[in-house]
């Protein structure tokens, strides 16, 4: 079971997330969260926190629709084979971060990322559930029909092969086998979510400390916490966002290095 060696309190904040059908990381002991199962942060119940004044950094980023490449549209259709290794750039509004992925590490994870680089997918997209001395959860995509193109294409899970340490990249599942687009950077050594069903593909190899910088005031997600709800960034995108969460960092541009 994805909470058995949680505590209650967490195991039943966890359950209560996916009853909304998010995908997130257990939370830790003390918040929770209703995000797509992320993992959740020991000592703290958290799982994928608000103000009012726009940072001028993040209001960039508000920008008006713009059309939406048919292949973001079409999931079904992002089925290529990553590299047995590769490199991904995070150009992000506190900076750059580098993703190294181990394709043996989690196959249908490695793949599932490269092909979302691959399609352009990882634009002006928010770090929406950052939680100190947790994990940074991302990959709801700004624009609502992006989401409900993306909602069912689940992926099989992998079996985890490595530690979800700092700095290691994993995706966030809502149950058994129901991995999509969401994902997140662990803080710390997180080694309690390896038996939960939570395999990393890849790690940061350079701009840790950028991941450390990035805004974690809203704290855990709503209906739990003071953070962004789930169901409402699917259904409403970054315009919710950026009205309600301002001071939120986001990935501008995701590129594969050569």
């Amino acid at each position: 079971m994805l909470a058995r060696s949680l505590s209650l309190v967490v195991a039943s904040a966890f359950f209560a997330t996916i009853s909304f059908g998010c995908e997130a990381p257990p939370e830790s002991k003390g918040k929770s969260s209703s995000a797509d199962k992320a993992p959740e942060i020991s000592g703290k119940k958290t799982r994928p926190g608000n103000e009012s004044k726009h940072s001028e950094k993040n209001k960039a980023v508000a920008k008006p629709s713009k059309p939406i490449p048919p292949a973001l549209l079409a999931p079904e259709k992002a089925t290529e084979k990553a590299p047995d290794k590769y490199k991904v750039k995070f150009v992000t509004t506190k900076g750059d971060v580098v993703i190294e992925v181990t394709r043996d590490w989690a196959p249908k994870g490695a793949d599932r990322f490269y092909n979302l680089v691959k399609l352009g997918y990882f634009e002006d997209i928010a770090f929406f559930r950052v939680i100190d001395n947790f994990m940074a959860q991302f990959g709801i995509h700004g624009e609502p029909k992006v989401n409900a193109a993306w909602r069912k294409a689940r992926i099989d899970d992998d079996k985890a092969k490595e530690s979800n340490k700092r700095g290691y990249v994993t995706f966030a599942t809502s149950g058994p086998n129901s991995r999509t687009v969401q994902m997140f950077i662990n803080f710390k050594d997180n080694t309690m979510l390896d038996s939960q069903g939570f395999s990393p593909f890849g790690k940061v190899v350079k701009g840790m400390d950028v991941v450390d910088k990035l805004y974690k005031g809203y704290g855990e997600g709503a209906p739990r916490g003071r953070g962004p709800s789930q169901p409402l960034v699917q259904s409403r995108g970054n315009a919710y966002l950026q009205k309600d969460f301002p001071k939120l960092d986001y990935i501008k541009s995701a590129s594969l290095m050569k």
